[in-house]
């Protein structure tokens, strides 16, 4: 059996299984995961703050680099400033939906985002769709490219396995705004949001969830592979949804939440 047969057997996203070494020098690969520190620790720091600060700490290092490496992370400092680049002109923006909107039940509201998730010798995306009333997690993907194949695969699975949101909201991000994962949502009457750009708050459930699972998992881990990454993943986001108490919901875990209220 061919692994992409077995991959659509399994609902899995087939990029999630390979991982080719990024191209980058071991320097760099310091430097991403010390950006990647500093980002989550000051997420409103740009790449001119970012090169002061890893200056600070001993780095030889320019602007121009860390603007580099900042774009193939896929992170940028998130604070209210005017757009500085137009959308791609064949995808559509949706406007956004959730200003003022009460979250009150499951699957009221689902969101996606992608982060920076460091190896040994290179770096992975991670994906994951989260429900905004429960916080639970509902299905994520690794990937070794920033293309939207693993985003889409992610959102497939979850609306599959569950009922599918009144509301999904995005960033403006080229994965989320493709005609491909839009159609997924449109297919099934899901109304489409999209955060605005630079405001850092309008996707603000999963920009914690990246923090909870940053410093709980991944800053304590030494991923050796993709597959090291996946197994410790698999697990930590196991204990997140049925184990670990989210004090916002009163001690209760994530999927008691959702299974209660959906």
């Amino acid at each position: 059996m061919s692994i992409s047969h077995q991959c659509r057997l399994l609902s899995v996203c087939r990029s999630s299984l390979y991982y080719e070494p990024a191209l980058e020098t071991p320097l760099n690969l310091k430097l991403m995961r010390h950006i990647d520190r500093l980002h989550m620790e000051y997420p409103f720091a740009g790449s001119r703050m970012l090169t002061g600060l890893l200056c600070r700490q001993g780095y030889e290092v320019n602007r121009k680099r860390i603007q580099r490496l900042m774009h193939v992370m896929g992170i940028e400092a998130q604070y209210p400033k005017k757009s500085l680049s137009k959308p791609h002109p064949e995808h559509r923006i949706f406007p956004y939906l959730l200003r003022g909107v009460d979250i009150t039940r499951a699957n009221q509201v689902w969101s996606i985002d992608i982060t920076y998730l460091p190896l040994r010798g290179g770096f992975l995306y991670l994906t994951a769709v989260l429900d905004w009333f429960s916080r639970a997690v509902l299905t994520w993907e690794l990937s070794s490219s920033l293309s939207n194949d693993f985003c889409k695969a992610a959102l497939s699975r979850a609306l599959i396995k569950y009922q599918p949101p009144e509301i999904f909201n995005t960033d403006q991000g080229s994965q989320f705004t493709a005609a491909d994962f839009i159609e997924l949502l449109l297919g099934r009457n899901v109304k489409v949001s999209m955060d605005g750009r630079g405001r850092a708050l309008d996707n603000v459930f999963i920009e914690r969830l990246w923090r909870t699972v940053k410093y709980e998992e991944v800053y304590i881990r030494d991923y050796g592979d993709g597959s090291d990454a996946f197994s410790h993943l698999a697990r930590y986001f196991r204990f997140y949804n049925h184990e670990r108490p989210h004090m916002s919901l009163d001690g209760a875990t994530p999927f008691e939440v959702y299974r209660n209220a959906a």
